[in-house]
């Protein structure tokens, strides 16, 4: 990472550990098009991956994070990616995507390129949410212009469904193989109608081979159900785009336009994103461009918690520093992987498709905060490991701010060394926020794990 990138992340870090931010919630990667999906006691987040530096849409792989208290997200890897797909252009356009879980097996639909050019939706498939994935069909699913932003749904009867599109609108009820439509596929009634998706406030006109737009809706919908009611939340207004919604009784329509409920994203032209449900708490995901470094180019995960209101319509969503409220805790009393985290400064985690992860690109001064970590039971002493090492350096461990004296420091001098200590001190109990702050001259160690005793 440059030097001034390092700079830029400390001067976010102080103005962070003020507030006790939690948006944008991935420090160590730019996440656009967040893809969240709650499953069991557990909230898998499926992101893409904008490069650092990026002066356009720079994408090649899709990223995977999970969370059972909402604000602590562990690194899952970087399962997928354009050469997933042998037909695919490689190393580029690897757009918005999302991933369910239907009758035991895992299904990614992701947006790409044709390797001759050309829009593309593609599907990948895993008996496990963190893979192996492999390509589900050996070819796209379906191809045309603006066939991007795929968004999968699974109605209560247990009917799949694919919507996608930008600049268009098409859906299609998915066979039991989660690979093929049943009847093709088709746009949606009312794309082109003011009274299903809104009217433009300004048309707008596009460069060659580009259609006009004939209503509010942009890209990016996302489709979900609520007490009988069908929504489609998307990408509203041209650019820079807003969050707006329609509604529909069923899965065909019609549809009809309820507005704009999310303002343009901060330092972002591009919004998307979607809500979930979890533990009885409704979330809304999106992005915006407020890492350091970031923008329309460079964009990260946030998230607002919201109530809909008594009528079922979506409130005004504003966006926050702050984020969400914790709906659970860390057990520190098991192995907690280094790549679990609320927030952090400076450092980076691996690129690997599958376990074991680590963070890494550690230096002095960089830090990572852990929220709600439980220590009810009383600790005593603290064990730690950490993976290569390019330098010997330390960790010391924090409770609740990095200010005084750490509650412990471990040194280390050796590749894949794991080391305990006393804790300073005697016991510690109760629900504490835990800092790792790093100390050593150059590039460091990969952190592997800490817990306690």
């Amino acid at each position: 990472m440059k030097i001034k990138s390092k700079i830029l992340l400390g001067v976010l870090a102080l103005s962070s550990l003020t507030a006790k931010s939690q948006n944008p919630i991935i420090g160590t990667f730019y996440t656009p098009d967040p893809a969240p999906y709650a499953h069991g006691d557990k909230v898998y987040l499926f992101v893409d991956h904008d490069e650092e530096n990026s002066t356009n849409f720079h994408m090649k792989d899709w990223l995977l994070f999970s969370t059972e208290d909402m604000v602590n997200w562990t690194y899952m890897g970087t399962p997928v990616s354009t050469e997933t797909f042998a037909w695919a252009q490689h190393g580029n356009k690897a757009w918005a995507a999302q991933a369910v879980e239907y009758k035991g097996k895992w299904y990614w639909y992701v947006c790409c390129n044709k390797a001759d050019g050309g829009d593309a939706l593609a599907v990948a498939v895993a008996d496990r949410p963190e893979g192996p994935w492999k390509d589900a069909i050996g070819g796209p699913l379906a191809v045309g212009f603006g066939y991007i932003d795929p968004t999968v749904f699974i109605d209560e009867d247990g009917t799949p469904y694919l919507f996608w599109g930008n600049k268009g609108f098409w859906y299609g009820k998915l066979n039991e193989d989660m690979i093929s439509f049943a009847d093709g596929y088709k746009q949606v009634p009312g794309y082109t109608d003011p009274k299903c998706f809104g009217e433009l406030q300004s048309k707008m006109d596009w460069s060659i081979g580009k259609n006009r737009m004939m209503t509010q809706f942009e890209e990016a919908p996302w489709i979900t159900k609520r007490n009988g009611i069908y929504y489609a939340v998307y990408a509203a207004g041209g650019v820079p785009e807003h969050m707006a919604y329609s509604t529909a009784p069923t899965i065909d329509g019609p549809w009809t336009y309820k507005g704009r409920f999310m303002d343009e994203a901060e330092n972002s032209f591009t919004i998307h994103g979607g809500n979930i449900n979890f533990k009885g708490q409704d979330y809304m995901f999106y992005h915006n461009g407020l890492l350091p470094g970031g923008g329309g180019f460079c964009r990260s995960t946030a998230i607002e918690e919201f109530k809909f209101n008594e009528d079922g319509s979506f409130p005004h969503i504003p966006f926050t520093r702050e984020g969400v409220k914790p709906v659970g805790k860390i057990n520190p009393f098991k192995r907690v992987e280094a790549e679990t985290m609320s927030q952090c400064s400076g450092v980076k985690l691996d690129h690997e498709a599958m376990a074991p992860h680590y963070v890494t690109q550690i230096h002095e001064g960089d830090w990572i905060r852990v929220r709600c970590v439980d220590f009810q039971k009383g600790a005593k002493s603290l064990q730690a490991a950490v993976g290569a090492l390019k330098n010997a350096g330390s960790v010391d461990y924090y409770l609740d701010n990095m200010d005084g004296t750490p509650i412990a420091t471990l040194s280390f001098t050796s590749n894949n060394e794991t080391k305990s200590i006393k804790l300073n001190k005697k016991v510690v109990k109760g629900m504490h926020d835990v800092y790792l702050r790093f100390r050593g001259a150059g590039d460091l160690f990969d952190m592997d794990w800490w817990q306690v005793k």
